[in-house]
């Protein structure tokens, strides 16, 4: 069986509302899922006090949806995910 068939390209963006006081367990969460990350791109809004990030994942839905479940759970964070349909 192929492994690669389990696996979903997506999209996860996060919105940070205290970017100050969340980085730290944002960063650790995000360093645990690495392997699934291919890309992130992350822009301080400064003007807002917020920030927003873009991950470019690869993994299955409950990996990826493992590292969403934790990042969800934190106060100061909001997080969507959007998957490939193939």
């Amino acid at each position: 069986m192929d492994p690669s068939k389990d696996r979903r390209i997506g999209v996860v963006s996060i919105i940070v509302y205290q970017p100050d006081a969340a980085y730290q367990k944002l960063n650790e969460i995000l360093h645990e899922y690495g392997p699934l990350i291919l890309g992130r791109l992350g822009l301080p809004y400064r003007e807002r006090h917020l920030s927003i990030i873009a991950l470019i994942v690869d993994g299955t839905t409950d990996e990826i949806g493992a590292m969403t479940g934790k990042l969800g759970q934190m106060e100061s964070v909001s997080v969507k995910t959007s998957f490939a349909k193939q």
